[in-house]
């Protein structure tokens, strides 16, 4: 081998380099398991240690020094599977973003596009612009994007005219929504980072309005998440006098309780015709139907307050119904004159008081408060007299002239004024000294220090220019998370150890060199992730280790044509350069038809499934570097020193030598057998289905760890009863005490509080099962020994699973393709191409019709998602690699056997292979088998659809692959073999 001096050079620096990068992980660990130490449990003592180190020197190599936060942030970024936080897409309401460019219109033609849009996008590819824009066309008359009151608006002059077509004006529009959604992704962006996490990401993606949030190791999963989703609209109201409500609240009451009896009266008239069931119903009081009449609608759920800003109190869960009443038609008419405009707001939730005050603000015909929170140019958290925290803010000078009106004139009236925040009032204050100017205000009310502290970040990073709502979110907890690192550790070193030991048995002290070359492949895996900065996910850790099960293949290439050149009678030196030589070319073809498969697998994928590409893709770099390389250096070093390398021991020495079997006189049982199970395959998807995951139907999934053991069975039937879910399905996962709960309940409502309606129905709902736990704590997602309760959840809204759909079906489709072009570009021949994609659909086929029998009774989750298309990509890769290897050889025999008959070369090719293919196989099965018995639940199912891929894979390479590409040539006539040879001529003359 030349320049072995620069490949001990660069081994040498790639190794020292990994070894740097991975040491900040090690000490950052050892930090971090100190502070857990010291803490003792609590959480916030354990962030004050850390933040103490945040600047001080901890980590000295003798020519650097860093700091905690340089080194946690040189340290490998671990994904949310192993350490916890959360996963979340953001979408920016364009909805409300067109509504403030059109200035919050009450054009009819407007509005009814914007309704229609919405109802569009429930089906639609389009972005909700696009749809916009064809409702409007569909209803506009004569009605124009720039009439006055649409977008002809003083904030546009300029940019929009009244003379400008629909065309002229869309451009505009545009370029205004794309701006605000970057706005809202700066804004997001400097929230994250006062919140203060760990290797937080933060991307656009596509024109979408969708933001991408993760922050791995969040401590707090309900602060991070109202963090997000807050928009921070600050404003300040005056407020009503609330005595003068009193005598409308009762006129109120009457009305409603007129029109609930009028209601019952029509219920009772539409029924011409009762049952006998229905008479029995009535006499017992339980027909649904009726209408239920309350004495006092109204003022029964009213309690008097002792603020003096407010109405009354009301119970949290009668907000919703106090705001439909007071907001009907019937009860608005009943307002005098001057306070027809009046706003109902309701104020902050006290601690764990389940009631809340009701407050009447002075709001005008276009409900624009007078004082607005852009105005806000500074805010930072601070305490009371009393040391109770609260956020002061300082506003600029166009702000502190009104505010300084605002309170001059609620000290002359002895009113308060009300500040709101997300239509919540904080506070209500009075004036007690007068005006105040400068523009220094404060917000109190009942804050913990994390509330006072995230408010000012939110009011200092600015308000969002609309609405976001969280439509995908994967939230795991620390526990979990650090039963993933275990199983994962597990499974990594069984898989190794197995691999290394395989090696050594099978191929001697020449296998043992492989394995100080495997050994360095991993150190260069984890010191390029750590590197790069890249995120290790579970499925990373499961990348890796089929890495090394794959990994082993270019070695077994190499050593297997050893063992043929030493066969013919060469010596030892010669046998090992032509060894090495002739295994280049299918080690180069079958890694990078694998590679290509995993880049697809790279651009289509998110999350874990972009770790696992990710880890999959550097691992065949280094793979290739430490087999052809490494190995090689090892192996003459040994030689040059005199050493006798046989390349097997005494057990394998003879192992499939001299085979020769007829595989082309076998083809036509293999296309019976493989037509039988296709065909099985394909009834099963029509009848039985597939098991479809929440990440292609939408929905919200719950993993809820009990006690002691349930039924799946029983805890579906509980959920799906009417008054909890209507619809929901149970499976265990892993142990009888781990369950996977999946609901559509409300699956187009991604609004926070339908959120918390979820997570109270389904705490209710399993309390029987339920070790005397409280609410808070079933749906803690922040302690690190939670052992009971919500362990994990996920939602994902149609709109997103119709999208993780296509990109899954284009991912698939993509890797066929460009695997076609790639052999087709490498062979010079169709055939080739046309053997290796039927065998990758027939490969793909039987493991779809494999998941659809059996998903039913496996006892672990065999969902279709996106970790199941990373398996289907992978097995793709796997099943070319096999394939690629044979027509290699079948190319190369060609060169070498030109008298020998079309069939002897094909035969000749499989049986010449067979070893390394069965070895190969082998090993990656045992690997498989490693991360499938000892890895986590959440991937048995992903590893199970790789173990059937690798088997079906084998099989098809020898048996559908090689005999469809000999079928195709012959069918092109006796001369076809003849005219591969003479390309191949070619292709080598060139």
């Amino acid at each position: 081998m030349q320049n072995k001096g620069l490949v001990k050079l660069f081994a040498l620096l790639f190794g020292l380099v990994s070894i740097y990068q991975l040491s900040f992980t090690f000490k950052n660990s050892s930090i971090e398991s100190n502070a857990a130490a010291y803490a003792n449990g609590d959480s916030v003592k354990e962030t004050r240690y850390l933040d103490s180190l945040a600047n001080t020197e901890v980590y000295n190599i003798g020519i650097a020094k860093y700091t905690y936060n340089e080194v946690k942030e040189n340290a490998m970024n671990l994904g949310l599977d192993l350490k916890g936080g959360v996963n979340v897409i953001l979408q920016v309401s364009v909805k409300d973003i067109l509504k403030g460019l059109a200035n919050n219109t009450a054009n009819p033609v407007f509005n009814k596009a914007l309704d229609d849009a919405t109802e569009l996008q429930k089906d639609s590819q389009n972005t909700y612009l696009e749809d916009f824009y064809t409702s409007f066309e569909a209803i506009k008359g004569d009605t124009k994007l720039a009439s006055p009151d649409i977008f002809y608006t003083r904030a546009l002059d300029g940019e929009i005219d009244g003379n400008m077509t629909d065309s002229e004006v869309k451009p505009v529009i545009s370029r205004k929504i794309d701006e605000s959604i970057v706005s809202a992704f700066e804004v997001l962006r400097k929230r994250i980072d006062e919140f203060g996490v760990t290797s937080p990401n933060i991307q656009r993606m596509g024109d979408s309005g969708r933001i991408l949030v993760e922050l791995p190791g969040v401590k707090d999963v309900d602060r991070a998440t109202a963090l997000l989703q807050s928009t921070a609209q600050l404003e300040f109201w005056d407020v009503y006098n609330k005595t003068i409500f009193n005598s409308f609240l009762v006129e109120a009451n009457e009305t409603i309780k007129s029109i609930q009896k009028s209601n019952e009266v029509n219920t009772e008239e539409v029924k011409e015709t009762t049952s006998e069931e229905d008479k029995i119903a009535d006499l017992l009081g339980d027909d649904p139907d009726s209408t239920v009449v309350v004495a006092n609608p109204l003022l029964d759920k009213l309690i008097g307050s002792q603020d003096p800003a407010a109405i009354a109190l009301v119970n949290i869960n009668d907000r919703e119904i106090i705001s439909e009443y007071l907001n009907m038609p019937q009860v608005r008419n009943l307002l005098p004159a001057e306070l027809r405009y009046v706003k109902f707001a309701f104020g902050k939730q006290k601690g764990d008081s389940e009631l809340v005050d009701l407050y009447a603000l002075i709001a005008n015909r276009e409900n624009v408060p007078e004082l607005g929170g852009g105005v806000v140019v500074d805010a930072r958290q601070d305490y009371d007299p009393l040391g109770k925290p609260l956020v002061s803010m300082q506003m600029n000078s166009k702000g502190a002239k009104i505010w300084e009106e605002m309170t001059a004139r609620a000290f002359t009236q002895r009113s308060q004024i009300a500040i709101v925040l997300d239509d919540v009032v904080y506070s209500a204050p009075g004036v007690t000294t007068g005006a105040i100017a400068g523009g220094n205000s404060q917000i109190s009310g009942n804050f913990t220090l994390n509330e006072a502290t995230d408010l000012a970040n939110v009011l200092r990073a600015g308000k969002l220019p609309a609405r976001a709502d969280i439509i995908q979110s994967d939230v795991v907890g620390p526990s979990l998370g650090q039963e993933a690192i275990d199983s994962g550790k597990n499974s990594f070193a069984i898989a190794l150890a197995l691999v290394l030991v395989w090696m050594f048995l099978y191929y001697g002290k020449a296998g043992l060199f492989a394995d100080i070359a495997m050994a360095l492949n991993i150190l260069l895996i984890f010191g390029i992730l750590s590197g790069l900065g890249a995120v290790l996910t579970l499925p990373g850790i499961a990348g890796i280790v089929l890495t090394i099960g794959m990994s082993v293949d270019a070695n077994v290439l190499i050593f297997e044509r050893i063992r043929e050149e030493l066969a013919k009678g060469k010596d030892q030196a010669t046998s090992i350069k032509d060894g090495f030589a002739n295994a280049l070319s299918s080690i180069l073809d079958a890694n990078v038809t694998t590679g290509l498969t995993a880049l697809i697998l790279f651009v289509f994928g998110t999350g874990p499934i972009k770790g696992f590409a990710t880890t999959l893709i550097i691992g065949i770099v280094t793979s290739l570097f430490t087999a052809i390389f490494i190995t090689r250096l090892l192996v003459d070093w040994y030689a040059n020193r005199g050493g006798k390398l046989d390349f097997s021991t005494s057990l394998t020495k003879n192992l499939f030598r001299n085979i020769n079997i007829d595989f082309l006189k076998k083809r036509k049982i293999a296309y019976i057998v493989s037509g039988a199970f296709i065909l099985i395959s394909l009834g099963s998807l029509f009848t039985n289905k597939l098991d479809q995951g929440v990440d292609f139907v939408g929905g919200r999934t719950y993993q809820v760890r009990f006690e002691q053991p349930v039924s799946a069975s029983e805890i579906s039937g509980i959920l799906s009863a009417e008054e909890v879910f209507g619809s929901a399905d149970a499976k265990l996962i892993g142990t009888s005490n781990d369950v996977k709960i999946t609901t559509k309940y409300k699956i187009n409502e991604a609004s926070s509080e339908v959120d918390e309606e979820i997570r109270h129905k389904l705490f209710n709902a399993l309390q029987p099962h339920l070790s005397n736990i409280s609410y808070d704590e079933f749906i803690n997602l922040n302690d690190e020994d939670k052992q009971i309760g919500v362990m994990e959840s996920y939602k994902v809204s149609p709109s997103i699973a119709d999208d993780i759909k296509r990109a899954s079906f284009w991912a698939i489709l993509g890797s066929l393709i460009v695997v076609f072009l790639y052999i087709l570009f490498r062979f010079k021949r169709w055939q080739f191409s046309l053997g290796a994609v039927a065998a990758v659909f027939h490969d793909v086929l039987i493991v779809l019709g494999v998941f659809s029998l059996t998903y039913k009774f496996m006892p672990f989750t065999m969902e279709i998602d996106q970790a199941f298309i990373a398996a289907i990509l992978t097995v793709i890769g796997y099943s070319l690699n096999d394939t690629v290897v044979v027509f290699d050889r079948i190319r190369e025999f060609f060169n070498e056997h030109t008298t020998w008959d079309f069939d002897k070369v094909i035969n000749a090719s499989l049986s010449s292979t067979l070893s390394r293919t069965l070895n190969t196989s082998l090993t990656t099965l045992v690997v498989l088998l490693a991360i499938f018995i000892f890895g986590g639940d959440s991937i048995r199912g992903f590893m199970f659809a790789l173990i059937v891929g690798v088997v079906v894979g084998t099989y098809s390479s020898l048996f559908i692959a090689t005999p469809i590409m000999y079928d195709s040539v012959k069918r092109g006539g006796a001369t076809d073999a003849l005219k591969i040879k003479e390309k191949e001529d070619e292709a080598l003359e060139a």
